[in-house]
């Protein structure tokens, strides 16, 4: 891996937006194989986010090794129940369901604190084992852990990040907040410290502002082996929006001003760290792809 590079990317290569609006898969291009291939063609970079919904499987994990470039990179995100989001029954295993009958039967949804710890075991342990095909073929830099909005600055909340760290020795992890508190006044320099302290990649993230679940855009590098850079789009319009097509929440497109506006601060980023990734999760049709390719001409350009 050359020091010092930035990678661009997506937030999924398979969201049914981007699929149903036919703008950038080629006509044909219709299987997970071909779609993967193709996107790992434009970018050098993808996020895997049908891991929140569900936990992994090795056997996927193994077809994305085999369908991209032997310089591909993989960032993962958390399953849900680990990073404290309300976690409905049809999201876990048949058999886990089975066991957690009884809680099901009374509420609707299981939250890790919840959790019986021979559940949590289980659920650590299988999907550590699904996502080590891309550790060992050396394609996966970071496990993205975006925490719930409710999650707010706390020493709860600190030891149970260290916690989601020990469950994966060996593994590196990223941290995105969506509570304002991690970051307002003092507390940001305290938050930037325990990233520092326990080697966690601070997410820096371009978003809404001026809601409780937002939080501002801090450039800081608190590992030097990755940064990365979120842009979830700016439509303060749509963020809280409720529904199930988390799309629709992201529906922006950043004009090239915006974007040619990123690039110093990401060069300055990129010269603290071992390799920086800038990711589009604005994912409403096409306009993550379209926003990531310009980002990458604009960097090129520089």
């Amino acid at each position: 891996m050359d020091g010092h590079r930035i990678r661009v990317g997506t937030a999924s290569w398979t969201d049914p937006s981007l699929i149903q609006c036919k703008r950038f898969y080629p006509p044909g291009c219709t299987s997970a194989e071909g779609r993967l291939r193709y996107y790992a063609d434009k970018f050098p970079l993808v996020e895997v986010d049908s891991s929140y919904y569900a936990l992994p499987s090795a056997r996927n994990a193994h077809a994305w090794v085999e369908r991209t470039p032997d310089d591909f990179a993989f960032n993962l995100k958390a399953f849900r129940l680990f990073t404290g989001h309300q976690t409905p029954a049809k999201a876990l295993p048949k058999d886990v369901q089975q066991a957690l009958a009884g809680h099901f039967a009374v509420k609707k949804n299981l939250y890790y604190k919840d959790t019986p710890a021979e559940i949590r075991d289980l659920l650590w342990h299988r999907f550590e084992n699904a996502v080590r095909p891309l550790r060992e073929a050396g394609k996966l830099r970071a496990l993205h852990f975006q925490f719930a909005p409710w999650v707010t600055r706390s020493a709860r909340a600190q030891d149970h990040i260290l916690e989601c760290q020990r469950r994966l020795a060996g593994y590196h992890l990223a941290v995105e907040f969506r509570h304002r508190s991690w970051f307002e006044g003092d507390a940001a320099g305290d938050t930037l410290a325990f990233e520092r302290a326990h080697d966690l990649t601070h997410v820096v993230v371009d978003e809404p502002q001026g809601f409780e679940n937002s939080i501002p855009t801090v450039w800081a590098v608190t590992s030097p082996k990755l940064a990365i850079l979120r842009l979830h789009g700016r439509n303060a319009a749509t963020w809280n929006i409720g529904g199930e097509a988390a799309s629709d929440r992201f529906n922006y497109d950043y004009s090239d001003a915006e974007l040619g506006a990123l690039v110093a601060p990401l060069r300055e980023t990129a010269s603290l760290a071992g390799e920086t990734h800038a990711i589009f999760n604005n994912n409403y049709g096409d306009q993550g792809q379209r926003n990531a390719a310009t980002l990458q001409a604009l960097l090129d350009g520089a």
